[in-house]
């Protein structure tokens, strides 16, 4: 029976997996790095362990410090979670070697699926439908994909329309790969146009039997990372889904497989074939959709056939699955500039959900929470959120109401993409796949906050005032002796500025047509036609000296600057200076001082949360200055490359 278990992960995961042992009375371990210090999961272990080392990146892929960890908090189990170590031989074999109970598969059954080429050649033995590319493509066999052998999540992948751009996406396929997982190594397979990625939940033990839990629909993707899950699978043929389940059970029989693990298939939905992906020889982001349709608690049927036991024992036959459920993954990106991830610190926090993880209703698995430090040095994800109903309609409406009443401020998220996926009719028809946004204009600039809204945020901004001063705390906010002209708050959104104009009377706030019915640092009640309204917000100090107010009004969000009265003329930067988008590490720089470039030209390479970024040229001209190098950090909007434009 295990006593203490040690989860060698962090963030939400580790949250889950504690969950689990908190139920079962197993005492657990956290380990971190130093940029994690300040993270949720931390402080709800049991007891934590400091992960030495310098580069918070790699912490924790240093199977040698885990273990060490394991022996230091007296562990006799480790958890691997999902990522970093978690589909390691290497790591298993030395769990195992250090007399703790490893919670997954054995280390040869790690090793066979761990290369994508050689799990193929297992599968085509085992009689499962595999996908395979040409030797040597021609322009009939494209679009073709370039994976990363020893990887996921989307690092290492490019598709490729062009056979001239082959070998140049497969050497960026394998800088990616080898930044990421240590392995460069690279295979190109047929790119299937509107495939649907769906995958199976099995769960063997060490008496030989195999337990096939349903399918997944994990089609919506974006850089080849998942955005939306879901179980089952929508609008497949009852006939495929046996025989996709049938092929997932024959490969987990295979390789004697045992714990919780993933069987990927690429379905064909215009010739309603599937084909064997990869095999996930651990515990999935999504497998919370699973668990909600079937009841179960995945992580207890690991730890269970961790500690010897067999699974007819643990749990009953599964059934068919009931209801519906679909997860979001809630990603600190902004999908209007490219995706691109963002860092910084999560004001607030807080999505409407149920404590418990039992089926029904609105379930978060959060790595993050309020005040929490968002890093450039891990993935973009944030949170999972989890909606269960009767019907699949249903699940997405109550996800999306979840979603649209969240407050979350600091970091922009994908938020209102998740929304508008939710709400979409061809989501909501079934519609799917992994070419889904490309198909959908889901992905808008966000509207401009309205009047109410912003009038809000300054109200919040005056009532900041009133709770600071020392003095005169009699007189009305804004109050003036002759009212020859109104108050004039300018808040910048982005790069837009908007102008408020109010009074502040005896009797409170004044503003045009809108009554402000109640007021506070923290809330402001608006009534404008008749129609009353709340708005929610909080104000923080900026880096600037200035202010940030985030406000949540209805079916609306913004978070707000307040424009100092008197620009900073160092603040400035002229024309065809190229600023870093994001923190990150530069990669590479392709061009020199005194180099002749064309708009749109790539310039130098970042990389953030794991994945590379191109930066291009803003203009065409020549390069007068780099202030960077490859290997060097930067901070976002540090000054990058300026390039003096071909128009002065």
């Amino acid at each position: 029976m295990i006593r203490r278990l040690l989860v060698a992960n962090r963030g939400e995961i580790a949250r889950r997996v504690f969950a689990t042992c908190r139920r079962l009375g197993i005492e657990t371990v956290a380990v971190f790095s130093d940029a994690d210090a300040g993270l949720p999961f931390v402080h709800e272990a049991d007891v934590a362990f400091r992960l030495p080392g310098s580069a918070p990146a790699d912490t924790y892929l240093r199977g040698d410090l885990v273990v060490e960890a394991a022996r230091r908090t007296g562990a006799d189990a480790v958890h691997p979670g999902y990522g970093f170590l978690s589909e390691s031989a290497a790591f298993a074999r030395a769990v195992i070697d250090a007399g703790r109970t490893w919670v997954g598969p054995s280390p040869e059954s790690i090793a066979a699926m761990g290369s994508k080429v050689g799990a193929k050649r297992l599968m085509v033995a085992a009689g499962v439908p595999v996908l395979t590319a040409p030797a040597d493509p021609s322009e009939g066999d494209l679009p073709l994909l370039v994976k990363a052998s020893a990887g996921g999540g989307g690092r290492g992948m490019r598709i490729v329309r062009s056979l001239v751009d082959l070998p140049g996406e497969i050497e960026t396929a394998s800088a990616e790969a080898a930044s990421a997982f240590g392995d460069g190594t690279v295979f190109v397979e047929p790119y299937v146009e509107h495939g649907r990625h769906v995958e199976v939940q099995v769960v063997g033990d060490h008496h030989g039997d195999v337990l096939v839990l349903g399918e997944r629909d994990c089609s919506i993707q974006r850089r080849h990372q998942k955005v939306v899950e879901e179980a089952p699978a929508p609008d497949i043929d009852g006939a495929v889904v046996a025989a996709m389940q049938e092929a997932a059970r024959a490969a987990a029989a295979a390789i004697g497989y045992v714990g919780a693990g993933t069987v990927e298939f690429l379905y064909d939905p215009a010739r309603e074939r599937f084909s064997f992906l990869e095999m996930n020889t651990r515990l999935q982001v999504e497998h919370p959709v699973t668990e909600a349709v079937f009841d179960i608690d995945l992580v207890e049927l690991q730890l269970a056939v961790a500690e010897g036991r067999a699974l007819g024992s643990v749990v009953e036959p599964p059934g068919s699955p009931r209801g519906h459920a679909i997860e979001v993954r809630l990603y600190a990106e902004d999908p209007v500039r490219d995706w691109q991830p963002q860092s910084g610190r999560l004001v607030t926090f807080d999505i409407p959900h149920d404590a418990s993880f039992e089926p029904g209703s609105v379930r978060v698995d959060a790595g993050v929470a309020s005040g929490s430090e968002v890093s450039t040095h891990y993935d973009a994800m944030l949170a999972k959120v989890i909606a269960w109903a009767p019907t699949r309609h249903e699940a997405a409406r109550r996800l999306a109401g979840a979603l649209s009443r969240a407050r979350i401020h600091g970091v922009t998220t994908n938020r209102d993409l998740l929304v508008a996926t939710l709400r979409d009719p061809a989501f909501l028809a079934g519609e799917v796949g992994t070419d889904f946004f490309d198909r959908r204009p889901v992905v808008h600039e966000p509207g401009s906050p309205s009047p109410q809204l912003l009038l809000a945020a300054t109200i919040l901004l005056a009532e900041d005032d009133r709770r600071k001063r020392r003095v005169q705390q009699g007189i009305p906010v804004g109050w003036r002796n002759v009212t020859s002209q109104p108050q004039r708050t300018v808040l910048l959104d982005g790069d837009t500025e908007h102008l408020v104009e109010w009074l502040g009377t005896r009797e409170g706030y004044s503003a045009g047509d809108t009554r402000v019915l109640d007021a506070s640092v923290a809330r402001v009640v608006l009534e404008t036609g008749g129609v009353s309204a709340p708005y929610e917000g909080v104000v923080v100090a900026a880096p600037d000296g200035t202010r940030e107010v985030h406000v949540d009004g209805p079916g609306m969000s913004a978070s707000l600057q307040e424009r100092p009265r008197f620009a900073d003329p160092a603040e400035q930067v002229r024309a065809g200076t190229l600023v870093a988008p994001m923190p990150g590490t530069v990669v590479s720089v392709a061009v020199r001082v005194g180099d002749r470039v064309e708009q749109g030209q790539a310039m130098l390479v970042l990389e953030a949360m794991k994945m590379q970024h191109t930066v291009t040229a803003p203009t065409s001209g020549v390069v007068t200055e780099i202030d960077v190098e490859s290997g060097g950090q930067v901070a976002a909007g540090a000054v990058l490359v300026v390039v003096e434009g071909d128009e002065g």
